[in-house]
Order: C-alpha cells, then structure tokens, then sequence
C-alpha cells in the first residue's frame, strides 16, 4: 500500500478543481481498505471514487482514500432475469455498457451518468424515470469501525428522491464496497414517456425501440445538453429539482402560468430547477472561471482555474436569486466539501 503526500485531486473531482490532499492511497482490494482504515497514523479519513458528486472548496487535511475496487460477477440468474454484483469502482456508463451488450435491461435510462457505481446508491442516481433503486437488491459496505462487511438491502437504504440512509443516519461510518443490480433478459420494461426521448426516437424513425436504442436516445439527448467533464468541469445536474406541496404549487403556478411541472403520487409537484434557474437569467452566466452552462442551467461550471469557493459563491447567489423571486429553496444535489 503506497501513501503518497500533498498530492493534488484535480484529476479525481469531475470539476477539475485543484485542491490538495495532505496524504493519498489508492484501495484496490478490500484487505487494503482494512488496513488503510486501521492506520493509526492517519486518524482522519477522506473518501472518493469517481469524484462526479462533490465540489471541493479546500485542501482535505486527512487521509485521502481512493476507492478503486474492480470487478463484475454473476451472482445468479434463470431465463427472465439475472442478478450481478458490481464492485465500487467500476465506471457507471462503463456498466451499463456491459450490461447493454450482454442484452441486460434496466439501466439504459442512467446512461452516461458520471461516476463509479459504489457511490450511486448513496445518491439514488436517476434519470429519465428510472433511479438505481428500481434494479437495487443490495450493497455490501465496510464499517470504518469494526473493519467488517456488512449487507443492506433495498429497504435498509432507505431510498428518496437523490438520497439514502448513506447521506444520513450511517453518513461516514461506512464504505460501500459492490452492489448487486437484478436486470431483465428479457421482456424488458421500456421507459419511453419522458418527451425527449420519444422525440429522439421519432427522429430516428424508431417505431420498436430495444434498451439499446433507449440508451443510444438518452446519450444523444445527454450529450447536447450537458458538458462532458473531460473537456468542461463539471458535475452534472447542481442542484436538485425542489418538490413542494400542492398548497404551494397552486400559489406558484398562479403567478407562472407557463412553467413546467410534474405532478407526483404522493400529490406534491416537481418544479424544474434549471427552469427556475434560467428564469433568474443565469443560464450562461460566468463570473471569473465559475459559470452556468449555456445550455443547460441546472449545471455549474469550471471553465479552466475556478476555485471551489468560487463555484460555491456561484451557487449561493443562484440560490438567493431563486428564492427571492419564487420562495422556492432549492438545494446541492451534489456534496460541497467545506
């Protein structure tokens, strides 16, 4: 196990900001995630993966862990259906790919998502009516105390809308190591009636779509709204879409007649942060090196040397702006190191 010091994370946070860590080690096998949370030395942990989550406004002053833990394996399957075990540093996109050529469905509406799949759980990733819940049966996780692995089920993680017990109740004391993902052989459930994608598909004259075509018209819809964080950083959507009650949206929707929304089980509605964003006129905003995307609002930006803070500063005045002019609070989907 090799501990290097003062290394810079830039190349591990999909915002490419350059922060330091103190100490750094890279955890590819679970006996080295036991022995790296048994060095006393480095009584301070600090965990990522593939970094798509976090915007980092510090040097991290701990011991930096780099989950990097590879491998899929099938852990049964019959003729409808198959069960595999994904471990935490696999490529999300990459897995889905895999997935797609072996004819496995269920996961073509999360394509291109950023990141790896152990830290997707925590998040409940989603996109496009889908979220890894919908195909979860479990996750093993290490506890950072007692060293040993422990299984949640679908029910134990506590699933919300981009949120888990791994944000909350158990945050920090454990490190989720695989998933288990159960996905379809065949008769796959298609998930069609978001707009963009059946106008993607009547584009392509698609009148049948197979899980491939679904995740070829996701990526496609992706790609020209969204940056990719190679060459602009970025991580994805910044903040979450706010959900208020009916008693609210009736006042909201009386004052903004033409603004999009959708309606949910439980009766409360789903207003789209990026419109609300752009309706504030931020949409292509850059202040310094920190921006919104000008495509797509919901996304902040690096566009070269911005610092965390300034990203940060962004955001809170996007979320001033948006309160003050809807008294609607929308909140970081992403994890803001401070």
């Amino acid at each position: 196990m090799n501990i290097l010091e003062n290394i810079s994370l830039k190349a591990y946070n999909t915002f490419g900001i350059d922060v330091k860590a103190k100490s750094f080690v890279e955890i590819t096998s679970l006996l080295q995630l036991q022995k790296a949370l048994q060095l006393s030395a480095y009584p301070e942990r600090f965990v990522i993966s593939g970094g798509s989550n976090m915007l980092l406004t510090k040097d991290i002053d701990a011991l930096v862990m780099y989950i990097n833990l590879k491998g899929i394996s099938i852990v049964e399957e019959d003729e409808n259906s198959i069960i595999i075990k994904v471990m935490a540093g696999e490529n999300w996109h990459e897995l889905v790919l895999w997935c797609l050529e072996r004819g496995y469905g269920g996961l073509e509406n999360l394509s291109l998502i950023p990141g790896n799949t152990g830290t997707a759980p925590i998040q409940n990733i989603g996109a496009y009516g889908v979220e890894i819940k919908d195909v979860f049966i479990a996750c093993e996780a290490m506890d950072v105390e007692s060293l040993e692995l422990s299984e949640f089920s679908k029910e134990d993680c506590k699933f919300g809308y981009r949120d888990s017990i791994f944000k909350k109740e158990v945050k920090g004391k454990y490190i989720i190591t695989s998933v288990a993902l159960k996905l379809t052989k065949r008769d796959h459930k298609l998930l069609t009636f978001y707009g963009a994608i059946e106008s993607q598909l009547q584009r392509k004259e698609i009148v049948y779509p197979t899980i491939t075509d679904i995740s070829d018209a996701v990526i496609a819809i992706r790609k020209s709204k969204l940056p990719d964080p190679k060459e602009l950083g970025n991580s994805g959507s910044f903040f979450k879409n706010p959900i208020i009650s009916k008693k609210t949206f009736k006042v909201f929707q009386k004052k903004n007649p033409e603004a999009p929304f959708y309606e949910l089980e439980d009766g409360n509605y789903k207003i789209p942060a990026g419109w609300l964003i752009e309706q504030c006129g931020f949409k292509g905003e850059r202040i310094g090196d920190a921006g919104v995307h000008e495509k797509q609002a919901l996304v902040l930006v690096n566009y070269g040397s911005a610092t965390g803070k300034e990203i940060w500063e962004l955001a809170l005045k996007i979320q001033s702006e948006v309160r003050n002019t809807f008294q609607i609070e929308i909140s970081p989907e992403v994890n803001v190191i401070k």
